[in-house]
């Protein structure tokens, strides 16, 4: 199994330079944020609401923390990333190297192969992963609402 295949035009590879920008629109959002001490709610920096699964069942979907996670890895707090989400470290680690090696293909005009069997097991196998633990992690956690949900909650007009 080859991991790169020639292209004739870098536009074939267009894809790969996108990967590397949303990779390093991740990672500066992620420098610019500080981890919410609760361990989820990071994104809520940014405007966006809180996760409408903690809002309604007060229990956490299984992407929450992941932005906490990631924002706790880019500022070396390694600890609290695996706190935050404990599979977001591995994530981002991923993400990071798939970028990359998407930016040095584009550059040598290579296209990623990310279709072969390998690689989709893989994927598969992590998105297995990554869905059982978040929803063990909804059923067993009750309560999970903290200090950015009750802010948003008092912010809402009645």
């Amino acid at each position: 199994m080859a991991l790169y295949e020639p292209v004739l035009n870098r536009k074939l590879a267009a894809g790969q330079l996108t990967l590397f920008g949303v990779w390093a629109f991740v990672t500066a959002c992620g420098a610019y944020l500080h981890p919410d001490p609760s361990g989820h709610g990071t994104h809520t920096q940014l405007g966006l609401p809180p996760c409408p699964s903690v809002l309604l069942f007060h229990r956490p979907c299984p992407g929450c923390g992941l932005t906490t996670s990631f924002t706790a890895l880019i500022h070396g707090n390694i600890p609290f990333a695996f706190h935050a989400h404990p599979l977001g470290p591995f994530l981002y680690l991923g993400l990071t190297a798939w970028a990359w090696m998407g930016l040095y293909g584009w550059l040598k005009s290579w296209r990623l192969d990310g279709g072969g069997k390998t690689f989709n097991r893989a994927l598969t196998a992590f998105m297995a992963i990554f869905f059982t633990f978040g929803f063990i992690r909804m059923a067993t956690t009750p309560n999970y609402e903290g200090p950015t949900e009750a802010r948003y909650v008092a912010s809402l007009p009645r």
